[in-house]
């Protein structure tokens, strides 16, 4: 398998992890993240886990 594969499959995941997520939570704002995290993959999952989630709470 090639590293720009496994790369790519690695953000995927963190993509579809994120959403799920997002979409199971409780929080209030979730329309909003769920949108950064479609528009813009990488960062917005990145984004939802270090603030998004922990603003639910």
């Amino acid at each position: 398998m090639n590293l720009n594969h496994l790369i790519y499959l690695l953000c995927l995941v963190l993509w579809i992890v994120a959403l799920v997520d997002c979409l199971r939570g409780s929080n209030p704002n979730r329309i909003d993240w769920v949108i950064v995290i479609i528009l813009l993959p990488f960062l917005g999952s990145i984004l939802y886990f270090l603030i998004g989630k922990s603003a639910g709470r």
